[in-house]
């Protein structure tokens, strides 16, 4: 996406709206992407991250907003898509300015905008924004919270890697299964402790070397270099870093019959899921596996904290991606396709309702 092509951009995926923040007295600079608000307010995490430039910052915070209102859709959540971004180093150490002047942006929304955790961000970041807007849906459970939500996050993956393996292997049974893990931080450390009680053989990277070393030796796990998980022969390949991770110089190199994980945004172009469906490897939607966290904490607008309730909400993820799968079968088309479907005809029945209701407001 070039620096001309924003607003065509925009137009072409229907987004509402695109805001610039920056502080320089804080040395700050934010976007935040409203994707859609169709059926209810827009709620997405907080990324920190050094982007190489300003557009990169603005074309990733467009698409994670896109695919949070797909994720949010098909899961059954009344809420619309967004993303907030912060273009700075994630290991910042003036975190309470930064976090709190973000707070002051989103509270000028009016509850446009709700946010929590993602790449680069904790907890007690949140807790930082929370000081400034009641427009955070992560939080520690004291302060009305669900806490950490990585390992239901990876709960939900795993629902979903299983519903995949069904499709690729006639089993869902996880057990004895080669599983590559790229990148093993909140999210994929979880997912490797709970692959690895279920049985399945790991084999991991990550950039942090000592943190790969660690769990690798704590679990019994193979560790591999960056480029090498490429290569590995594997059951499922399971990227749990950034985005983009599946693409022409990838997919050539990928020796698995399943690829899913929870990093967002994992095909390059929408191409790449074409290529995944000729080489006839199974695609777990990133949005559909991975919207475990999302289902999990937003679960408390509606009904309070429950934390069991939230449990079994995420568990539905399996039942979720065996309909996008079913539906792939049927109509012959990629599941990330199938995946849009599914969102696509949640939207367009329930937004109606919304619309009639005038309110913003999540229920």
């Amino acid at each position: 996406m070039k620096a001309f092509g924003v607003f065509e951009y925009m137009k072409k995926y229907r987004y509402e709206n695109l805001f610039l923040c920056q502080d320089d007295r804080a040395d700050f600079k934010a976007v935040i992407a409203i994707h859609s608000t169709a059926l209810g307010p827009a709620a997405g995490g907080t990324r920190m991250w050094r982007y190489d430039s300003e557009m990169d910052a603005i074309e990733d915070a467009l698409r994670l907003s896109r695919g949070m209102t797909n994720k949010y859709a098909a899961a059954g959540v009344n809420m619309g898509g967004g993303k907030a971004v912060i273009m700075a180093d994630p290991k910042r150490k003036d975190r309470e300015i930064i976090f709190r002047t973000l707070g002051q942006f989103i509270n000028r929304l009016g509850g446009l905008f709700y946010t929590g955790e993602d790449v680069g961000t904790t907890l007690e970041d949140m807790e930082y924004i929370h000081m400034e807007t009641p427009y955070v849906i992560t939080l520690p459970q004291y302060l009305g919270g669900v806490g950490p939500i990585s390992p239901l996050t990876a709960f939900g993956v795993i629902q979903g890697m299983r519903a995949c393996a069904k499709a690729a292997f006639g089993s869902d049974d996880l057990k004895g299964r080669t599983v590559a893990v790229q990148g093993v931080g909140s999210v994929g450390s979880s997912m490797v402790e709970q692959l690895s009680e279920a049985g399945a053989s790991l084999v991991i990277t990550d950039l942090d070397r000592e943190k790969v070393q660690a769990l690798a030796e704590r679990l019994g796990v193979r560790a591999v270099g960056l480029d090498e998980i490429f290569d590995v022969e594997c059951d499922i390949f399971t990227p749990c870093a950034l985005g983009a991770i599946i693409n022409d110089q990838t997919i050539p190199r990928l020796k698995c019959r399943v690829v899913c994980g929870a990093a967002n945004n994992q095909l390059k172009e929408e191409r790449h899921g074409d290529m995944l469906e000729e080489r006839g490897i199974v695609y777990g939607p990133d949005y559909i596996v991975n919207a475990g966290g999302a289902v999990y904490d937003s679960d408390r607008l509606v009904g309070g904290v429950n934390l069991e309730r939230g449990r079994q909400k995420v568990a539905r993820i399996y039942q979720t991606t065996e309909k996008v799968l079913d539906l792939a079968r049927d109509k012959g088309i990629p599941t990330y396709r199938a995946a849009d479907l599914v969102a696509q005809e949640r939207i367009v029945a329930v937004s109606h309702i919304k619309r009639s209701s005038g309110s913003r407001e999540v229920r």
